[in-house]
């Protein structure tokens, strides 16, 4: 199930047909995973996905029907763990002067794409290149920390220093720390970054 339908959210149709059977979810926008999993979801496939994504979700579905296959009574904590989103990340492994160290996702400002990689900026402004894609990493990390601005960044709350509007309705995004580029949101995004902002 595709999550943003022509005619609106696919939750609409959760609400009035009742679905028993599992589903797996598609879509490239992260925030709505709660929901997801609340309409009988097993996994949250983000896009751009792979084959091996996919193949890994029905592998997923295939686990659950096994389980419930079993003569024994469920286990409620094995259950949950198959199919309750994964907890948020809270640090990262990275490599930089020929030695490894972790990064707090509390001492990060921001990621964004640089010369096609996936890079990390501190508060402190030291930067780490990373192998996980920007939509890779916007599925780890607390969805009330980070917010995709667009396909190039994923902001911190604690790095925000304000929000202007801007032309055609779109919203300016100032930080605490520079960026290489003018941080700007689409006018389909700006309620729900503004939303974001209000209610984490």
């Amino acid at each position: 199930m595709d999550v943003q339908l022509s005619d609106g959210l696919c939750f609409e149709i959760f609400k009035s047909v009742k679905i028993s059977s599992p589903v797996i979810f598609c879509t490239a926008f992260d925030e709505y995973s709660l929901e997801a999993f609340k309409a009988n979801g097993v996994d949250y496939v983000l896009k751009p996905f792979s084959k091996d994504d996919i193949m890994e979700a029905f592998r997923k579905v295939d686990e659950l029907k096994s389980f419930f296959q079993k003569s024994a009574g469920p286990d409620m904590t094995e259950l949950l763990s198959k199919i309750a989103p994964p907890a948020d990340k809270m640090s990262f492994l990275v490599f930089k002067h020929n030695k490894y160290t972790t990064v707090s996702t509390d001492q990060i400002a921001f990621f964004y794409i640089r010369n096609d990689s996936s890079t990390i900026m501190c508060f402190d402004q030291e930067e780490y290149t990373l192998h996980q894609s920007l939509d890779q990493i916007t599925s780890l990390v607390s969805a009330k920390q980070f917010f995709r601005l667009n396909r190039q960044y994923l902001i911190n709350f604690a790095a925000i220093k304000e929000v202007e509007h801007y032309f055609l309705r779109k919203l300016f995004v100032k930080l605490i720390i520079p960026t290489p580029d003018k941080l700007l949101i689409s006018k389909e995004k700006a309620t729900l970054f503004l939303n974001w902002l209000e209610n984490r």
